[in-house]
């Protein structure tokens, strides 16, 4: 058994608080937004076409957009892919013209304006029924993520950190919807993709948090359920701030000089990554408190050998 020694433990749980009124307002102010900005929809959701054209020299975005916006393409998204002589155009879908002439308008529209030679390198096709059937996957999938979370952290734990660890997860994913929808950005699959790292990522310092406590509560042999997790988050707070660190420097430099064809996903990660820190120490932790969590809840059970009461009965 351990003391609890409070001189050098930071009090967290004294500011939750206030960190779960700041978590609730933000959680209304997403999903007011989604309900009347809703999510900017890629064309992998809403359907659309998707042309990769090669540039006989270096292509300038700048021209080719307006070009494009002076053509009725105004809506076009332009990109660079792989290098400065590829881009990848996204056009949603136009009932006035048909996809198979689509691109070699786009193609003429192009030469013309820019007065360079160019090559279609291909050119893709997302129907509307494919943007509902992955809109519909990609929600499938987390709330099966979250499920699957739930009955893992039950088992492992016990259900307090179960329903903490979930609804700190649930926060996470919809700040960061709400953050996309506030702002306006493009969702698309990079961006999905994106949220379900930040599942993972969440997930993982929850459950070394998680850890750490129940050991705690298990230890030491006085202190009040907030101390003891205080003690807990203050012993795994280098761990996870390091963690944290190296992760966004990784990710800024996705941000800056990664392009335009994961800034969505980066975007979603570096915010996904600073509110999954947050949500580890103070959500699934706050939550689990408010819930009860005591030390006879995480004292395993002592399971009597067969024959252990007839060996203390004998002389």
């Amino acid at each position: 058994m351990q003391i609890l020694n409070l001189t050098n433990t930071v009090a967290f749980m004294k500011y939750r608080k206030f960190a779960m009124i700041l978590s609730a307002v933000l959680m209304i102010a997403s999903v007011t937004s989604l309900a009347i900005n809703k999510l900017n929809f890629g064309l992998d959701f809403t359907g659309g076409t998707l042309i990769e054209v090669g540039f006989e020299k270096e292509a300038d975005l700048t021209l080719i957009r307006q070009v494009l916006d002076e053509n009725t393409f105004d809506d076009a998204v332009v990109q660079l892919y792989g290098s400065s002589r590829d881009v990848v155009i996204r056009l949603a879908t136009r009932e006035d013209i048909k996809a198979e002439l689509l691109g070699d308008t786009v193609l003429d529209v192009l030469k013309k304006g820019t007065g360079q030679a160019m090559e279609m390198r291909r050119i893709e096709f997302v129907g509307a029924s494919v943007g509902d059937e992955l809109t519909e996957q990609g929600g499938l999938a987390m709330l099966t993520a979250l499920i699957c979370i739930l009955v893992y952290v039950a088992f492992r734990f016990e259900y307090r950190f179960a329903l903490g660890s979930v609804f700190a997860l649930f926060h996470d994913v919809l700040l960061t919807l709400g953050l996309f929808s506030i702002l306006g950005l493009e969702f698309d699959l990079t961006v999905l993709a994106a949220i379900l790292a930040v599942i993972g990522y969440s997930l993982n310092d929850t459950i070394v948090v998680s850890d750490r406590i129940r050991e705690n509560f298990r230890k030491m042999r006085e202190g009040s359920p907030s101390d003891i997790i205080d003690q807990s988050l203050t012993q795994t707070f280098s761990r996870t701030i390091i963690t944290s660190i190296t992760t966004l420097l990784v990710l800024l430099a996705l941000f800056f000089w990664g392009g335009e064809l994961i800034h969505g996903f980066a975007t979603a990660l570096l915010f996904g990554v600073f509110v999954g820190t947050y949500s580890s120490i103070y959500v699934a932790s706050s939550v689990a408190l408010s819930l009860g969590i005591s030390k006879e809840d995480l004292i395993p059970e002592v399971i009597e050998k067969e024959g252990e009461e007839q060996e203390e009965m004998m002389p």
